[in-house]
C-alpha cells in the first residue's frame, strides 16, 4: 500500500509510518505535548476552569500544534529580516503574528468561561493580556536565540521552552495571583520592551555608523562567490574601513553535538562536497540545516576565500584569521573579543546579510559590546545554494577553477601560484 503526496507521488506505507514514528519520538514533540498539558494545568489551576471544554481543546490544540508554532515564529522572523534588513523589522515580523494568535487564543477562552473575568480585567482585558503575554514571550524567546548563539539548544526547541515559560507565568497573571500578575507584566514589558529597545540601538547604530575602524566579516562561505568581493568592496568604500577580518564558520557547534550524539553524518561526497544527512536518532523537528546540507571541509573553504581575495586585489585590505581553538571553545563570541584584545580601542564594524547566518552573526555582535553594522538586502540572485546544485558563474575564476580541479579528484590542486594536496575535497597546502 501507498499513500498518495501532495505532489501526486506515491509514498510506502512504511516510509509514512517511519515518519510519524520518528515525529512521535522527537523530543519537541514530546515537549509540545508537555506545553499542552502545562497549559490546561496552568490556567484551568489559576482560573478554576478543570471542567472547562474550551480549555481543553485549547490545551489540545496547543500541544499538537506548539512545533509548527516555532517554525512559524521562526520563519516570520527571517521574512521580515529578508524584507527589511532591520533588526526591529525583524522582531516585529515574530510580534505580529504572535499578538494576533494570542488574541484570538484569549477571546475563545474568555468566550468559553476558562478564564477569571476580574484577573483578565487586572492586565487590561483580552488586549492587554495578549499584548503582556507576547511581549513576555518574544523575551523569553530572544534568551533561546541568545543560547543558540552561545551553541547551546537549536532555534525551534529553545523557542518552544521559552513559550512553554511564558505559558505558566500568562496563566497565573491573567488570574491575578498576587506576586504572578507583577512578574507577568514585568517579564512583558520590562523583558519584552528591553528586547525591542536593544534591536532599535541597534538599527540606530547601522544608519549613524562614524566612518573607519575594522570590519567583521563572519559567514559560511561554502563556496565564496562574487558577491562575497562585492560586499567586501561595497563595506570597505562605505565605512572607510581600514581593513576587514573575515572568520569562517568551521563546524557549526549545532553540528558538533549532533554528529557526537549520533543524529547526522556524512552520507556521501560528492565533487569534494561533504553531503549532511539526518539519522534515525534525529529529531524531527529540529531544523539541523538551517543553511543546506552540503559543505565543504573548513580547510578547503579557507584557501578558497584567500586565492580569491588575492585573485581580487585584496589581500592588503583583508585578514583571514582562523582561532580554531577559541572559536570551537567560545564561537564567535570569543572570536570578537579575541579581535577587540589584538585591537585595543579600534571602532568595529560587523559586515552582515539578512539571512539565518547573517542575522544570527548581527545578535552576536549585538551581544558584544558597541559594534556598528553594516547590512547589506541581498536581490542578486547570487547563491551559495544554487553554487553547490551546480550553478555557474557566481564564483571568482579562481573558485571555479579551484572546484573543478577537486570534482576531477586530482591528486594535487594548483591555483593563484600555490598548490594544495587533495584528500577528498579536503585541501591542505603542499605536496
Amino acid at each position: 500500500m501507498a499513500t498518495i503526496r501532495s505532489d501526486g507521488k506515491a509514498m510506502p506505507t512504511a516510509t509514512r509510518a517511519s515518519k510519524i514514528i520518528r515525529y512521535l519520538r522527537s523530543p519537541s514533540t514530546r515537549m509540545a505535548a508537555f506545553g499542552g498539558l502545562l497549559t490546561y494545568l496552568s490556567y484551568a489551576y489559576a482560573h478554576g476552569g478543570w471542567a472547562n471544554p474550551t480549555l481543553i481543546g485549547v490545551s489540545i490544540f496547543v500541544g499538537v500544534f506548539l512545533p509548527s508554532y516555532a517554525k512559524l515564529s521562526n520563519k516570520a522572523e527571517l521574512w521580515a529580516n529578508n524584507q527589511f534588513g532591520f533588526v526591529t523589522g525583524g522582531r516585529l515580523g515574530r510580534f505580529v503574528p504572535q499578538l494576533a494568535f494570542n488574541l484570538v487564543m484569549f477571546w475563545l477562552m474568555l468566550w468559553g468561561g476558562a478564564l477569571n473575568q476580574a484577573g483578565i480585567a487586572s492586565v487590561g482585558g483580552i488586549a492587554g493580556a495578549a499584548l503582556v503575554t507576547t511581549l513576555a514571550s518574544q523575551g523569553t524567546q530572544y534568551l533561546g536565540g541568545y543560547l543558540v548563539a552561545r551553541g547551546v539548544g537549536d532555534a525551534n526547541r529553545n523557542t518552544l521552552v521559552g513559550i512553554l515559560v511564558n505559558v505558566t507565568l500568562a496563566a497565573l497573571g491573567t488570574a491575578g495571583v498576587p506576586g504572578a500578575r507583577e512578574a507577568f507584566l514585568f517579564l512583558g514589558f520590562g523583558l519584552g520592551g528591553s528586547l525591542f529597545m536593544v534591536g532599535l540601538l541597534s538599527d540606530l547604530r547601522s544608519v549613524m555608523a562614524p566612518k573607519g575602524g575594522i570590519g567583521l566579516f563572519f559567514g559560511t562561505y561554502n563556496p565564496f562567490h562574487n558577491s562575497h568581493i562585492a560586499l567586501l568592496q561595497s563595506a570597505i568604500d562605505q565605512r572607510g574601513l581600514d581593513k576587514v577580518i573575515i572568520h569562517p564558520v568551521l563546524i557549526p557547534k549545532l553540528h558538533v553535538d549532533a554528529f557526537r550524539k549520533g543524529e547526522i553524518r556524512v552520507g556521501q561526497l560528492k565533487d569534494g562536497f561533504q553531503i549532511y544527512e539526518k539519522t534515525d536518532k534525529a529529531d524531527s523537528n529540529v531544523d539541523y540545516f538551517p543553511t543546506g546540507n552540503v559543505f565543504l571541509p573548513p580547510e578547503t573553504r579557507v584557501a578558497l576565500i584567500e586565492l580569491s581575495l588575492a585573485e581580487a586585489g585584496l589581500a592588503d585590505k583583508v585578514e583571514v584569521a582562523v582561532y580554531s581553538d577559541i572559536y570551537y571553545a567560545q564561537g564567535f563570541q570569543g572570536v570578537i573579543a579575541e579581535i577587540k584584545r589584538r585591537h585595543p580601542g579600534v571602532r568595529l564594524h560587523i559586515i552582515h546579510g539578512t539571512d539565518f547566518g547573517g542575522m544570527l552573526v548581527r545578535q552576536i555582535a549585538d551581544e558584544c559590546g558597541w559594534i556598528y553594522p553594516w547590512c547589506i538586502l541581498r536581490r542578486d540572485q547570487v547563491s551559495a545554494t544554487a553554487i553547490r546544485r551546480g550553478a555557474k558563474g557566481m564564483t571568482p575564476p579562481i573558485v571555479t577553477d579551484v572546484l573543478a580541479q577537486i570534482s576531477q579528484n586530482l591528486p594535487t590542486v594548483a591555483a593563484g601560484g600555490r598548490r594544495f594536496r587533495n584528500d577528498n575535497g579536503v585541501l591542505t597546502e603542499g605536496n
